[in-house]
């Protein structure tokens, strides 16, 4: 049988188990992460020794004349420290949340957005995680539009904000601040909606602006509009991608866009070609301007999974104008808020121009001229749809040489001690031979490259974003699918099963039957490999894929082939010379300890990978990796040698167990989705809510308790029970006995009860009587209980209400 025939089958098995788990994973809630903070490594977690890294403070304003408002969160840093945005991918540090308490007085129309795109630092770039690191630094404003009731004062209204996360400098603080955000002014309207004319003494040139449609649906398109009319014979300088900052040189027109999460952009668009004059000096380069109206544009792909609301984009201009003489460079902000719903609505919308100023006293990386715009362009580039064939070479130089230190990464070494193994078993082969195989494992390491440059060019079209370098990895399910193939990989290292896994040195009984791999086997490890590579990135790995960021598609498809190519680049110089080999130990019994040896070394990153992983899918995968062990373990029981029908029903039975409790598991192990909202325990909030007429459902549980959560599952959180909820105006109260708390077994004292579970509910404006059910119970004893209780006071006055209007 051959190396082919036995590969295809656990190989794809494998995937088949895990791709089983991701229709369930694919509803996953918004994480709570575990970090490797979590896990106490040295350097990620811990106070520090500075005081007060991060200052917060929260405030709103409101347009005169209106209601609309926008509601800010400021964090100024410290010296060299940092706080993560709020769009930071799962899988690395904690991400800022920012939770708006509600209330009648006000509304928020759309999500906060910062006035500033963070750093983005790439795995490997001083950054231990699989996925980048958003970093913000000095100083970021986060807002969110707001529009008030009517009828309701600013000056007395005040807005609850709470913000999480973590501050690091060297170490890292958890964050975690209430903040009160109270009227700061009124905002004047514009006199002109989407014009700016900047005081002549400053610049020559009148700007407009708009977005259109005025509402886009998501997937969808939005474009931004841009147009310069110089004045009076002057003229203002083309647009560039950056400021060359020459001494002497004028300045360009420069647009520095703050991109939305998700959101992909455009080339940008000139309506017309600049007018060129040359240098009036040697060795500066050539004037392009426009002394007639020039407009801009830049096309916007709204995230097919973009939440509705919105989305407020903001961007600089910085720009100069010159007739015989040039004023001096200036900057004007500019931002707009892109309604974003179910459906498309034609129309413009003007921008909101803003001058620029420098605040009383300077606040760090604030954007106060031309300057500062220059640093934003560079640092954030837009992309042009042009190769800069000179600037590309460097950058695939380093990609070659990465891609070539990629090999000594953590992530990969569990892999190249295999390779090592089949460089022994290679020994004393043909040359032509060795060389296939090699370039089979470099073929096979290349399609992931491949691949993954597929995904960072042109993935808004499959993952509603366009993936970094290992942002694979923030997708639960290949997180999971990855943890299922290498625990199968290092029980098979250490014996558990027998089948020859594609690729890799043989165990004792396989090797009998074969002790060569085939061209199917070096393809799988070359696969594999770069899989296991893809959460690391080693030097010179940061800038080259940040370059990819602002490239057309062809630029990334030859980094990503650079890098691949330097990564398999010595597979293929000793497939060219296999003498290069004759250092290594002849084959013989060191191989088997060595590949048991390794076989803990893949364990070592199913910790890795588990680390990764979100708390609320924590104990399914485990679940799913004990699975996976048992299904290893019914395979490993029938030997290779015996006929294809016994191994197939093997296999069968193997990965029909492993995929039964894989699903079960993430059925029932994984987070539930409330279907209505609950509020946490305390006697405060029982006695409020009381005060306030409500009957209160209160659930006694615990995640130790499986008859808890099954009591939850069937018979509390399900749409009958969530009918009679609404229809009542119970509140429901969560009192989350899963670790010690004196306060709920004292509650459960007053219930005479010391068990759970346990269903307390009170009658509104009875604060004596109470219905209680204990242990298991079914979803109609739960809604007699509610309706025998009644409904909240003021629930029953519009069922009143609603019963006249009947009449």
């Amino acid at each position: 049988m051959t190396v082919l025939a036995l590969a295809r089958p656990w190989f794809f098995s494998l995937l088949a188990i895990a791709g089983l788990v991701s229709a369930a994973l694919a509803q996953e809630a918004a994480p709570a992460k575990l970090n490797l903070q979590d896990l106490g490594i040295p350097g990620l977690g811990g106070f520090g020794g500075a005081a007060n890294p991060a200052t917060l403070s929260a405030s709103f304003d409101v347009q005169k004349g209106s209601r609309r408002g926008r509601l800010h969160v400021t964090a100024l840093m410290q010296p060299d420290w940092h706080i993560y945005s709020i769009t930071q991918p799962d899988g690395g540090p904690m991400r800022t949340r920012i939770k708006v308490a509600d209330a009648p007085e006000f509304k928020v129309l759309g999500p906060f957005q910062a006035d500033s795109p963070p750093h983005v630092r790439f795995p490997g770039d001083e950054n231990p995680f699989p996925v980048s690191a958003e970093e913000h630094g000095d100083q970021v404003t986060w807002t969110a539009p707001i529009e008030l009731t009517a009828g309701t004062q600013p000056e007395s209204l005040e807005i609850a904000v709470n913000v999480s996360g973590q501050v690091c400098k060297e170490a890292c603080l958890p964050l975690s601040e209430k903040l009160v955000a109270t009227f700061e002014d009124y905002t004047a309207a514009p006199e002109t909606p989407g014009e700016y004319r900047p005081d002549p003494k400053q610049a020559e040139v009148v700007f407009t602006g708009h977005i259109e449609p005025a509402q886009v649906a998501p997937g969808g398109k939005a474009k931004l509009v841009l147009t310069a009319t110089p004045t009076n014979g002057w003229h203002i300088y083309a647009y560039a991608p950056t400021d060359p900052d020459k001494v002497g040189a004028n300045k360009p027109t420069l647009i520095a866009l703050n991109k939305l999460p998700g959101w992909t952009v455009s080339p940008l668009a000139t309506s017309v070609e600049p007018k060129t004059k040359a240098a009036a000096k040697a060795g500066m380069p050539d004037e392009r301007y426009h002394d007639e109206p020039v407009t801009w544009s830049i096309d916007l792909s709204v995230p097919a999974d973009s939440p509705e609301g919105e989305h407020v984009l903001t961007g600089y201009i910085g720009f100069q104008t010159c007739k015989k003489g040039c004023l001096p460079p200036q900057a004007v902000q500019f931002r707009v808020g892109i309604p974003v719903a179910s459906s498309t609505v034609d129309g413009k919308l003007p921008l909101e121009f803003i001058p620029v100023k420098r605040s009383s006293p300077p606040v760090p990386g604030e954007v106060t001229g031309y300057k500062d715009v220059a640093a934003l362009a560079k640092a954030n580039p837009l992309p042009t749809g042009k190769v800069d064939y000179a600037g590309l070479l460097p950058i695939v130089g380093f990609g070659l040489l990465g891609g070539l230190i990629l090999n000594l990464m953590p992530c990969v070494l569990p892999v190249i001690g295999l390779k090592v193994l089949s460089f022994a078993q290679q020994g004393g082969q043909s040359r032509a031979k060795v060389f296939a195989l090699n370039a089979w494992f470099a073929g096979g390491l290349l399609l992931v490259f491949l691949l993954l440059a597929t995904a960072a060019a042109f993935g808004s079209f499959f993952f509603g974003e366009n993936l970094a370098w290992g942002q694979q990895f923030t997708y639960t399910w290949f997180k999971v699918a990855m943890v299922v193939i290498v625990f199968a990989f290092a029980l098979s290292f250490l014996g558990v099963w027998e089948v020859p896994i594609p690729g890799f040195a043989q165990s004792s009984a396989s090797g009998k039957l074969q002790r060569q791999e085939g061209p199917s086997g070096a393809f799988f490890k070359g696969i594999f490999t770069t899989l296991l590579a893809t959460p690391c990135s080693g030097p010179f790995l940061g800038p080259v894929f940040a370059y990819t960021l602002a490239q057309p598609p062809i630029v990334t498809y030859l980094i990503f082939a650079s890098v691949g190519v330097g990564m398999a680049s010595p597979y293929l110089v000793i497939g060219a010379f296999p003498a290069l080999v004759k250092w290594l130990p002849k084959p013989g019994e060191w191989m088997e300890t060595f590949k048991q040896l390794m076989g803990f070394v893949l364990l070592g990153t199913v910790v890795y990978l588990f680390a990764t992983i979100s708390a609320d899918w924590f104990i399914p995968t485990l679940a799913l990796v004990m699975a996976t062990w048992l299904a290893c373990w019914i395979i490993g029981k029938v030997p290779v040698y015996e006929s294809v029908g016994k191994q197939l029903r093997a296999w069968g039975l193997g990965v029909a167990t492993a995929a039964a409790i894989g699903w079960g598991a993430f059925t029932f192990l994984g987070p539930v989705k409330h279907l209505y909202e609950w509020e946490a325990y305390s006697p405060d909030t029982i006695a409020k809510l009381q005060a306030e007429g409500k009957t209160v459902m209160i659930d006694f549980t615990a995640d130790w308790c499986p008859t808890c959560q099954t009591n939850f599952m069937f018979a509390i959180n399900t749409q009958g029970v969530k009918e009679v909820v609404e229809k009542n105006g119970v509140a429901p109260v969560l009192a989350d006995w899963s670790d010690h708390n004196d306060t709920i077994k004292l509650k459960l004292a007053e219930l005479n009860s010391n068990s759970i579970p346990l269903l307390a509910i009170y009658p509104a404006g009875k604060p004596g009587e109470v219905i209680v059910l204990r242990d298991m119970v079914t979803e109609s004893q739960v809604i007699a209980a509610l309706e025998q209780a009644g409904a909240s006071k003021d629930a029953a006055s519009n069922q009143q209400v609603a019963a006249a209007h009947k009449q």
